[in-house]
C-alpha cells in the first residue's frame, strides 16, 4: 500500500478527482494496458507518446487507435477473451497498438524474437496454436511457409488489409467492449534456435508496484521527457521499459532495429534523456558519436553484464549516467546498479529491490555472504507458470557483506578443467582490465587430459598491441594459476546475438574465427 500511494503521489493522482477516475476506468475496461492512459493527466492528451521511421503520434491518438483497433479485430478478426495472439514484430508503432488492442479484448500476448528460424517457429505453432499472429512483411516467407493455417495480420502494408490502415478504419460502435482483465504477457525465452519457455506475466500495474517505484526512485524517470528504446520491445526488458514510460506520459522513441549510427542522430535530434539498451548498444554509439550522447542522462543497461571498462569509459566521456537493470524473463527486475554503486565496485550488479528475496544457492543450500552459488529469486512480480515460489535464474554469483551482489557467469558456463570449476566471466573481468583489451570471451575446449583447457578469444584496442606472452605473463599477476588460458587467439570482433549477448557456441563450434 506504501509503494502504490507513493506511485500515485509521483504521478500527481491522488486527489478525489483522479482516484474516481481510475476507479471508473476500471469497471469501464478491467485492468489491461489500455488502463494506463487512464494514469495521465488530460492535458498530456496532446503530448508526443510515440515516434518511430513512419510516425508521430500523441497520447490521444495512440489511445483512440489502440481503441479503434480493438473492435476492429473484434469484428473482423473474430478476436476474444482468452485467446492467444502472437507478435512477430521490430519495434514500431503498429506493434505498440496491436498490444494495447488486443489486451483490452482480454487476449494472452505473446511476445515472439523477431529472427526466429521457421522450426522454432513450427514448434511454437504445435505448443501453443495461436489464434491469431500480427507479423511484419519480412517475416511473411516465415508464416507461409510454417504450419500456421490460422488468422492472421501484417503489421504493415499499403494494399491489403494490415494494422497500419485498420487503425484508422471508420467502424460503427454496436455496442460498448465488455471490461477485462484476464489479459496475460507471455514472453518465449530460449533465443531464436533452441526450445522456448513459455513465461507469463500478468499486465495488472497492481503486481509490479515494486520495480516500477524502483525505477522511479533509483532511475528518477519522472524527472526526464524523452526516451529511447534501442531494445527489442518483444523482449522482458523492451516491454517493461515501454509500459513504464507510457504510464508515465512521456514521450517514447523506437526504431524497427538498432543501428550505432541512427541510434546517435535519434538521440541528439529528439534530445534523448533516457536510453534503454544492452551493453554492447552503448560501446557502438561511443566508438560512432560521443557528442551526439551528450542529452543522455540516465543509461538503463540490461541484458547482459557491463563491461567495467565500459562504465569506466561512459563514466568519463558522459558522467554518472550508466544504470545497470538486473532481472531475468521469469524473475523480471530485481537488482539496480547506479553510478555511485559503481564507484564503490565497477564489476557489481547492484543492490536488490525492496520486496523482493534473492538467495545465492549451491547443492540446494544457501551460501554465506562471498560464496558463489547460483541466484534464486522470490517475489510477487515474476512470472506466473512457474511451480516454486523461487525462481533459479541460471546465473551464477555472490553477494558481498555489504549487500551487494556480483555475477560469474551462467550455471551451463561452467568449466571444469583438470577437476577445477571455472567460470569465464571471472577472468574476462581481469583480462578486460588490461588497457589494451576491448573486449575478450574464454571459452572450454575438450582435452584428453583435462577434460577442457581454456581458450581467450581477445579483441584489442584500435592502434593497441600486446604479444600473447606479454598478456599471459600480466594475467598470471590476477588471477589463479588454473584459470590462465592455454591459448590466446587475438580476433578482429567477437560474435553477438541479436540482444546483444556473447555467443559462445559460436566461438567453440569455430575456434579459428577470424584469426
Amino acid at each position: 500500500m506504501f509503494n502504490l500511494l507513493k506511485i500515485l503521489s509521483q504521478l500527481h493522482f491522488l486527489s478525489p478527482s483522479k482516484l474516481t477516475r481510475l476507479g471508473f476506468a476500471i469497471r469501464q475496461n478491467g485492468i489491461n494496458l489500455m488502463l494506463l492512459f487512464t494514469l495521465m493527466e488530460k492535458e498530456r492528451a496532446d503530448k508526443v507518446a510515440l515516434v518511430d521511421r513512419r510516425e508521430t503520434l500523441s497520447y490521444k491518438k495512440l489511445q483512440e487507435r489502440s481503441e479503434n483497433l480493438a473492435y476492429m479485430l473484434k469484428e473482423h478478426y473474430q478476436l476474444e477473451k482468452g485467446q492467444k495472439v502472437a507478435f512477430l514484430c521490430k519495434n514500431h508503432a503498429s506493434l505498440v497498438q496491436a498490444l494495447f488492442a488486443a489486451s483490452r479484448l482480454g487476449a494472452d500476448l505473446y511476445l515472439l524474437n523477431s529472427s526466429m528460424s521457421k522450426p522454432q517457429f513450427n514448434r511454437m505453432v504445435e505448443e501453443h496454436d495461436f489464434d491469431l499472429v500480427v507479423y511484419d512483411n519480412e517475416s511473411r516467407g516465415l508464416i507461409e511457409g510454417s504450419l500456421y493455417r490460422n488468422r492472421k495480420i501484417l503489421s504493415y502494408h499499403e494494399n491489403i488489409t494490415a494494422i497500419s490502415n485498420l487503425v484508422d478504419t471508420k467502424w460503427k460502435k454496436k455496442q460498448k467492449l465488455k471490461p477485462s482483465s484476464s489479459s496475460k504477457i507471455v514472453i518465449l525465452t530460449g533465443g531464436t534456435t533452441g526450445k522456448s519457455k513459455e513465461v507469463i506475466h500478468s499486465p495488472s500495474i497492481f503486481n509490479y508496484l515494486q520495480p516500477f517505484a524502483a525505477l522511479l526512485d533509483r532511475l528518477q524517470f519522472t524527472r526526464y521527457n524523452t526516451a529511447y528504446i534501442a531494445t527489442p520491445i518483444y523482449h522482458g526488458y523492451g516491454i517493461a521499459i515501454l509500459l513504464s514510460f507510457i504510464a508515465l506520459g512521456k514521450k517514447v522513441v523506437i526504431q524497427d532495429s538498432f543501428d550505432a549510427a541512427n541510434a546517435c542522430a535519434l538521440i541528439r535530434n529528439h534530445q534523448v534523456e533516457v536510453v534503454t539498451v544492452v551493453p554492447l548498444m552503448i560501446h557502438k554509439m561511443l566508438k560512432i558519436n560521443k557528442e551526439n550522447l551528450r542529452s543522455l542522462a540516465c543509461i538503463a543497461s540490461g541484458g547482459a553484464k557491463l563491461n567495467p571498462a565500459l562504465v569506466k569509459e561512459v563514466n568519463h566521456h558522459l558522467g554518472d549516467v550508466l544504470f545497470n537493470l538486473y532481472g531475468t524473463s521469469e524473475a523480471g527486475l530485481n537488482i539496480i546498479g547506479t553510478p555511485q554503486d559503481f564507484k564503490y565496485d565497477a564489476n557489481t550488479l547492484g543492490q536488490l529491490l525492496s520486496g523482493g528475496q534473492l538467495q545465492v544457492v549451491k547443492n540446494g543450500e544457501e551460501v554465506e555472504s562471498g560464496s558463489i552459488g547460483q541466484f534464486c529469486i522470490q517475489n510477487k512480480w515474476s512470472m506466473k507458470n512457474s511451480k516454486s515460489h523461487w525462481i533459479e535464474t541460471g546465473d551464477v554469483g555472490y553477494r558481498d557483506k555489504n549487500g551487494y551482489y556480483f555475477l560469474c557467469g551462467r550455471t551451463d558456463d561452467l568449466i571444469i578443467s583438470a577437476g577445477n570449476n571455472i567460470y569465464p566471466m571471472e577472468i574476462e573481468v581481469a583480462v578486460n582490465n588490461h588497457s589494451c583489451v576491448e573486449d575478450v570471451a574464454v571459452v572450454g575446449i575438450r582435452d584428453v587430459y583435462s577434460g577442457h583447457i581454456l581458450k581467450a578469444f581477445v579483441q584489442l584496442y584500435p592502434n593497441k598491441t600486446i604479444s600473447e606472452e606479454a598478456l599471459i605473463s600480466w594475467l598470471r599477476k590476477h588471477v589463479a594459476e588454473f584459470q590462465i588460458p592455454r591459448e590466446i587467439v587475438f580476433v578482429k570482433e567477437l560474435p553477438y546475438t541479436a540482444l546483444g549477448k556473447l555467443d559462445r557456441m559460436r566461438l567453440q563450434a569455430i575456434e579459428d574465427i577470424w584469426t
